[in-house]
């Protein structure tokens, strides 16, 4: 089979898989904020991602040195997809569900996508703007579904903080597509992740200097080393890897594995619950993710070499 047959697949698994992880973290970060103060929590983050990536921070012998404009959008990226999502999110979760998290993350496709038209100038083809239709009514069906008296003032703020991050995580699609027209993927992952431990970390040894270390269980800490592994390492470089050759509108189609991936970890590890009516939306979301990727797998001139 063509290289041009074979590579879309390959960069959709990565796009798959890496939005599956953030997913499976963000239900996690549940725990980890009972233990940890938010701002602590996202230092060791960073930490452990800048301890594992320490190598992949100097410059390849045939990648050209970085333009001013490159470093502004490597720190927007880290600002934008590390730092205030680190920052909505974890605030976010300890006011809301994994469950309720996933179905507003689940309006990421369509953020992505208005984005992408907007800064980046990319046609959405008509499977695509389909594909992001059945993920809205899936989001649509599932906000719907509510049980009464299930909606307070903390879980609004909460809702209002999971939604602000998805702006940023969209934000972060379509800033990482113009990166990763001249910078390797590990390039850029190690960059952003050492901004983003640059800028969370007065606040985290400010939280540092006030906790009690002793206090937190081995299961604890084991379940920290994946959280800053998945969400500082595997996820930035899956995603970068396949936004390569993917137009950023598409890849933005693959975030709906996020809450799926989110509203799972609830359900299976946390003990959330769904009912037939909101799996039914997850099973919508998803028909929309198979209908933008597959059909027509020539490039695009946003993907050609």
């Amino acid at each position: 089979m063509s290289p041009t047959r074979t590579q879309p697949w390959i960069a959709y698994g990565s796009l798959a898989l890496s939005m599956a992880l953030v997913g499976s973290y963000v239900a996690l970060s549940k725990p980890l904020v009972a233990a940890f103060p938010v701002f602590l929590l996202a230092w060791l983050r960073f930490a452990i991602g800048a301890l594992a990536m320490a190598h992949w921070l100097e410059r390849p012998p045939h990648e050209a040195p970085t333009t001013p404009r490159v470093r502004r959008l490597l720190f927007l990226e880290s600002f934008l997809g590390n730092f205030l999502f680190s920052v909505c999110m974890l605030f976010g979760m300890t006011m809301t569900t994994a469950v309720a998290a996933g179905v507003i993350m689940a309006s990421l496709p369509a953020v992505v996508a208005v984005l992408s038209w907007a800064f980046l100038r990319e046609r959405i083809e008509c499977r695509t703007a389909l594909g992001i239709a059945l993920a809205a009514a899936g989001i649509a069906l599932f906000s719907l579904h509510k049980s009464p008296g299930s909606v307070s003032p903390q879980s609004l703020w909460g809702n209002a903080l999971v939604f602000a991050a998805v702006v940023c995580e969209a934000s972060y699609v379509v800033i990482g597509k113009r990166l990763t027209e001249g910078l390797s993927p590990r390039r850029i992952s190690a960059i952003i992740n050492a901004w983003g431990l640059v800028l969370m970390t007065p606040f985290g040894l400010w939280t540092a200097w006030r906790f009690d270390f002793a206090n937190v269980s081995l299961g604890l800490w084991t379940l920290l080393l994946f959280y800053g592994l998945a969400a500082s390492v595997w996820t930035v470089w899956l995603w970068m890897q396949g936004l390569k050759s993917v137009p950023a509108s598409r890849a933005g189609v693959f975030t709906i594995m996020l809450p799926i991936s989110t509203a799972s970890v609830g359900v299976g590890i946390m003990g959330e619950t769904l009912s037939v009516t909101q799996w039914l939306a997850f099973a919508l979301a998803l028909g929309g993710l198979v209908l933008a990727t597959t059909g027509n797998t020539e490039p695009t001139p946003s993907e050609a070499p």
